[in-house]
């Protein structure tokens, strides 16, 4: 059993996945609706402050190394709710998902 630590670590790891992923839905349903206001910029922000701190920290999730620190066998933080298949391919999906959007919301405001 993990000790709870990294159980704790998981858990803020799985609420900011979920922020994660209700942000990029939250974009694309501003980019179907063509709404631009502050909660889509705020949804945004949390997509690229997210991502910034993965490039910065080479391609590897901070709260990883945190996990890795208090004893993780593996060091893998996704296993709560993706298996480790799945989670490998996460970061590049949600880019192109994201990017993706980006464009759509341009297309949207511009014309």
């Amino acid at each position: 059993m993990e000790n709870k630590k990294v159980f704790f670590i998981k858990s803020v790891h799985l609420t900011l996945f979920i922020l994660m992923c209700l942000s990029l839905f939250y974009v694309l349903y501003c980019a179907l609706a063509r709404i631009y206001d502050w909660t889509l910029f705020t949804a945004m922000a949390v997509i690229l402050i997210d991502g910034l701190s993965i490039v910065l920290n080479r391609g590897r999730c901070p709260l990883t190394v945190l996990a890795e620190k208090y004893g993780a066998e593996d060091g893998s933080v996704t296993n709560i709710i993706l298996p480790a298949w799945c989670a490998r391919y996460v970061f590049k999906f949600f880019t192109v998902f994201f990017a993706i959007e980006l464009v759509w919301l341009s297309l949207g405001y511009f014309t």
